[in-house]
């Protein structure tokens, strides 16, 4: 492959995946670490991209991204977000108040609790129905605008709502994290709630699988400084996870 042509693909890879390692671009166009370093260098003296630490970041115009419907999210990842829900309920105690947001690992959270007695705040309708089933627990729904594709509650109600409560643990996934950008969401609505829901709790628990790691998504929703901790699923790097430790965040790895 012509130089030319690699540093092409390279900034189409980086602008697809917004954030991406020297690391992973070395070993995807079977080139050394330097090689991709002077790529990146001479793309960004161009202006066309930002070096950042340990690889590189999209400086093309961002586009709020389209919502992936609950029942496609339902059937992705599953042993990872199996993985991380099962972690996360051993954190979980008799008389806790805690949150769950509309992603579909605190779903899983929520499937995996078991019916003792626990408040949990929610702006998930499919949480609000699988902790239906369990007496002992006492629901509150923070109601909303609905939306379709994620069954979540968003919009000023929703944020009017969480203002009204405080909980001791928020259980609260994302679309991406990135070690320079934090924690982000695929549209600036579901931002916007995740923001209050982090004011609102005494300690945050981040539900992230790997993938998701080195990923910047549309909308900021906050700095990692305001994560306490994260609970991962068992394939993700020892490196990765470092990386997360040196930021201040406690990362619980979930395994098989």
């Amino acid at each position: 492959m012509l130089v030319m042509e690699r540093r092409q693909r390279l900034l189409e890879v980086v602008n697809q995946r917004k954030s991406v390692r020297v690391s992973e671009l070395a070993k995807l166009f079977s080139v050394t670490d330097e090689t991709i370093r002077r790529d990146l260098e001479k793309l960004e003296t161009e202006k066309k991209l930002a070096r950042s630490h340990g690889g590189a970041v999209s400086i093309a115009p961002a586009q709020e991204e389209p919502e992936i419907p609950v029942q496609e999210r339902e059937v992705m990842y599953v042993d990872e977000k199996r993985e991380i829900a099962q972690e996360a309920v051993k954190h979980i105690v008799k008389s806790d108040k805690i949150l769950l947001d509309a992603s579909t690992t605190a779903w899983y959270v929520a499937r995996n609790l078991p019916n003792q007695v626990m408040t949990v705040l929610t702006n998930s309708l499919k949480v609000e129905l699988e902790l239906s089933k369990k007496s002992n627990i006492t629901v509150i729904s923070t109601g909303g605008t609905l939306q379709g594709r994620s069954l979540s509650y968003v919009g000023p109600l929703t944020e009017r709502a969480l203002d009204l409560f405080h909980v001791n643990k928020a259980f609260i996934s994302c679309k991406g994290i990135h070690m320079d950008y934090g924690i982000s969401e695929s549209n600036e609505q579901e931002a916007h709630v995740k923001q209050k829901m982090i004011e609102m709790t005494d300690t945050v628990y981040i539900l992230a699988d790997h993938h998701k790691f080195h990923q910047q998504a549309f909308a900021h929703v906050a700095s990692l400084d305001k994560v306490s901790r994260m609970i991962t699923d068992s394939k993700a790097e020892e490196s990765d996870i470092l990386l997360l430790q040196e930021a201040g965040i406690e990362v619980m790895k979930a395994f098989q």
